[in-house]
């Protein structure tokens, strides 16, 4: 079999079996969607006469109608919520949608008399998805399931009911006759559904009521729905044996790739190769499963890994991307279906030949100069070596200066600092007499090199060129520590930035530069950029990894909320995960 051939089987395996017939039913279901809400916003009257029959037959109230009309509302508004779901193949969701086609279905035939259209379509929907239930195989949530679901429907219902409640007997003087206890329970939960019970209120208070009883209602199905389908968001946590087989993988193929020891972190999960020789790590956000950074160990290994990562989101319905992967890395994911594009560059230095010496490092050699005549000094040791006392203040200075309520960084951090976890971590500390001004944290990549993980100052300290000082004074220490390349921060859309600056660049280069200086007032986009221009990297490209277009917006979502750059506001996550 050629390699073309075997490329082409790969991105097979990683495409599911009839995904043609579930992308006919996702759109389909948004049309079916459409349709029922359409049927009660914009209502017609074709052929009620075979309804009136089932209603009267079935002696059916005339207030039937109006439940029926917001059991088809409601139904509709959740059916298209659903079609993203029934799209990641969710089993949870396929079984949802069958009972929501099959309940627009019968109030259309039964009590609903307008848009005869939606009901066939559910109908014909309905059959569809029953006849092709072996696709949707994705497993239900495992963190968020149907208990949180139904008792945040049961909170709003109760809410609803309540509320309705006090209304009715709060007001005895606006309603007719002597309405009982027994029936004023009885009007408020029919009001839930949109239905008129025994108690008959003025008028302003039957519209109140009834609006109130039906937005509650309403509410507790939609809501209750998107916790019954939220998408799998493990809680994030490393094994002690995942650590350990990390470990194992980093003492022998640390030096691959300088992001390899970002694997360590303890929000991360771990998917190893049928071998063991192979691992890729990665966190769930937003349904994204997030890798970063090559697979670690052996690259013929690499497969396996691959395949039983891309396993684990089709079984979870998760969309799988890899942020911040190399050339090869990027190589290798894009013969399994997914594609790739330039995210930016990752700044190295080559340390044995580094020096301030020349025009090009004037700006830096002033800088460390200036710095150095202020009475600044900079000690580089291993974590091992500093004492545990010491050590702990360091952690401690490292989260005060921190300056932001997230920690920023995923794919180029390991969100820890000075931990006795890491012994082989490089310690840099500035330090202006007996106080520490600034802190670096570099951990290993491979026997000899280091990458950047931590970069914080006391923001008090007014001087500028803290940072060149300390990067300066490591790169001259690298020698007794056996150190040949260092890998700086991550410059995003570096090349872009470049581009639109060259002389001759066209319009749309010249936009672009422009948008990511301008979106630099936030991000740090360029500031970056400049920063590792100084100490004269060698430029490598890396890769953001998705299946498709469509998914784009999701990923970066997702990419943005593990940086700490944006994505879901945590005040909004710690409501939703209660």
């Amino acid at each position: 079999m050629t390699r073309a051939a075997t490329e082409r089987d790969a991105a097979r395996r990683w495409l599911p079996s009839g995904e043609t017939t579930v992308k006919l039913l996702t759109w389909s279901t948004r049309v079916v969607a459409l349709l029922a809400v359409l049927s009660v916003l914009l209502p017609g009257s074709r052929r009620p006469q075979l309804r009136e029959a089932l209603g009267a037959w079935l002696n059916l109230p005339e207030q039937a109608t109006v439940a029926a009309g917001a059991v088809v509302l409601t139904s509709g508004v959740m059916l298209w919520l659903l079609a993203n779901a029934l799209r990641r193949r969710k089993r949870r969701a396929w079984q949802v949608a069958v009972v929501v086609t099959a309940l627009i279905t019968v109030a259309h035939a039964v009590a609903w008399r307008h848009g005869i259209g939606s009901g066939v379509t559910a109908l014909v929907l309905c059959g569809a998805l029953i006849a092709t239930r072996k696709h949707f195989t994705a497993a239900p949530d495992p963190v968020y399931g149907k208990w949180r679901a139904l008792r945040v429907a049961l909170q709003l219902l109760g809410a609803g009911f309540a509320a309705v409640f006090v209304l009715l007997v709060g007001t005895p003087r606006r309603l007719s006759g002597d309405p009982s206890f027994l029936d004023a329970v009885s009007q408020s939960l029919l009001a839930l559904i949109g239905v008129s019970g025994p108690v008959h209120p003025v008028a302003w208070l039957d519209d109140l009521t009834a609006a109130i009883g039906l937005v509650f209602g309403v509410g507790a199905a939609l809501l209750g729905g998107y916790y019954l389908l939220r998408s799998a968001e493990p809680k994030p946590g490393l094994a002690a044996d995942d650590e350990d087989a990390l470990r194992a993988l980093l003492a022998t193929r640390g030096r691959d790739d300088s992001l390899g020891y970002f694997a360590l972190r303890r929000d991360k999960a771990v998917v190893l190769s049928p071998t063991g020789k192979a691992a890729v790590s990665f966190r769930v956000l937003a349904g994204v499963a997030l890798a970063s950074g090559d697979p670690l160990g052996d690259l013929e290994a690499w497969p396996g890994a691959i395949e039983r990562f891309l396993a684990e989101c089709r079984a979870n319905a998760w969309v799988p991307a890899v942020i911040g992967c190399s050339e090869r890395g990027a190589t290798v994911w894009v013969r399994y279906g997914l594609d790739a594009i330039e995210l930016g560059d990752e700044a190295v230095v080559d340390a044995t030949a580094f020096s301030l010496d020349g025009r090009a490092m004037r700006g830096v050699r002033q800088a460390v100069a200036k710095l150095r005549r202020a009475g600044y000094g900079v000690t580089v040791r291993r974590c091992s070596d500093i004492p545990d006392d010491e050590r702990a203040d360091l952690a401690d200075l490292a989260e005060r200066w921190r300056g932001t309520e997230t920690e920023r960084g995923f794919s180029m951090a390991l969100s820890r600092a000075c931990d006795p976890a890491d012994p082989d971590c490089v310690i840099v500390t500035a330090t202006r007499g007996t106080e520490v001004t600034g802190l670096l944290q570099f951990v290993p990549w491979g026997p000899d090199g280091l990458s950047l993980d931590l970069m914080r100052r006391d923001r008090a300290t007014g001087d500028n060129g803290l940072n060149e000082l300390m990067i300066t004074d490591l790169l001259a220490a690298c020698p007794t520590l056996g150190i040949t390349r260092v890998s700086l921060n991550f410059a995003v859309f570096r090349a872009a930035l470049e581009r639109g600056g060259r002389i001759g660049a066209g319009p749309v280069a010249r936009l672009w530069a422009r948008a990511l200086k301008l979106g630099s007032r936030w991000w740090q986009i360029e500031t970056l950029y400049k920063f590792n221009a100084k100490f004269a990297p060698t430029w490598l490209p890396r890769y953001l990894v998705f299946p498709a277009v469509r998914d784009l917006p999701r990923v970066a979502l997702a990419a943005m909320e593990a940086e700490g750059f944006g994505g879901r506001p945590p005040a909004l996550l710690r409501v939703l995960n209660r």
